[in-house]
């Protein structure tokens, strides 16, 4: 049997783009990071016969195509508040852009960090998992429907059908998902320094001003989740914006959208991570803003 030689830096080129595909099955940075270890475990145990037929990029994706649908076996559905169900236990997690690409080829950047908005990665847990194979490898990742076919061990057909399915379900979902569009960038970076600035002044007026009229804000672990400018700037003036100098905000981006790592002063005087602000900009304002205050997922934006 002729072999192809696979090499560890060869395969460690992908994982960012990687660890992003099972990300995006998964919606929690923790077990994609644990699926990519398994990918490349399995890869390189089962090296002496790759045979070279396949490019070893389609190769790992078939292995973590398969590792993905055998841990959605045992997992239910992640979720945000605002879309939890009764039997919804676990919350999805934002994923910070610099883990997304560990190569410095544009095009791999690029792949990376296609169709890894938060809105998105919130609609695909709506999917089964193998339609949600399909709607990625087809309309992200680009792959021929032959291709996907024999990652998901199925036939052409079986993965058109599929695929339609699945863009019916995201329509559905979230009709507009993908439509958003940003502020120009001068604008864009007005209005994120004014965020940082309402923040550290404890300006609630300041930040009220920043925010669409039906502005959303999700903050796992908390079920609650709070819609429209008054119920919003209520929240905030009654439990967050007392103390001007509280807060200190470091610029970060996740999932390809502008964040920020909040760190709160503790009874010491020192500051300690808090939460990890994730904001969805259009050109009217901040339009949803979800906080995740899990040590863990603070934990992410601080390497």
């Amino acid at each position: 049997m002729h072999t192809v030689t696979m090499n560890p830096p060869q395969l460690e080129s992908f994982r960012g783009e990687l660890l992003a595909y099972c990300y995006r099955m998964l919606g929690s940075v923790h077990e994609a990071q644990d699926l990519v270890q398994e990918t490349y475990l399995r890869a390189w145990r089962s090296r002496d016969t790759f045979q070279g037929r396949a490019s070893v990029r389609t190769y790992l994706y078939r292995i973590a195509t398969n590792v993905c649908l055998t841990a959605l076996q045992q997992r239910a559905r992640r979720a945000m508040p605002s879309d939890l169900s009764a039997s919804d236990q676990q919350w999805l997690q934002p994923i910070p852009d610099a883990l997304l690409s560990t190569g410095t080829d544009p095009a791999d950047v690029l792949q990376a960090r296609t169709g890894i908005r938060f809105a998105f990665i919130a609609a695909l847990q709506h999917l089964s998992p193998i339609r949600r194979a399909a709607l990625i490898l087809r309309d992200v990742l680009s792959w021929p429907a032959a291709e996907v076919a024999e990652a998901l061990n199925t036939t052409p057909a079986a993965v058109n059908s599929a695929l339609l399915r699945a863009r019916t379900q995201i329509a559905q979902v979230a009709p507009i998902v993908e439509t958003v569009v940003e502020p120009a960038e001068p604008h864009r970076r007005a209005l994120l320094d004014r965020y940082v600035a309402a923040f550290a002044d404890a300006d609630i007026t300041a930040l009220v001003h920043l925010l669409r009229a039906d502005i959303a804000v999700e903050m796992p672990p908390e079920p609650q989740w709070l819609r429209g400018r008054t119920a919003v700037a209520q929240f905030f003036a009654d439990h967050v914006l007392s103390t001007p100098g509280e807060f200190r905000m470091a610029t970060t981006m996740a999932n390809g959208q502008p964040a920020f790592l909040a760190h709160r002063r503790a009874h010491d005087g020192t500051y300690r991570p808090h939460a990890v602000h994730v904001l969805a900009l259009d050109t009217s304002g901040v339009a949803h803003i979800a906080v995740f205050r899990e040590p863990a997922v603070c934990a992410l934006f601080t390497r």
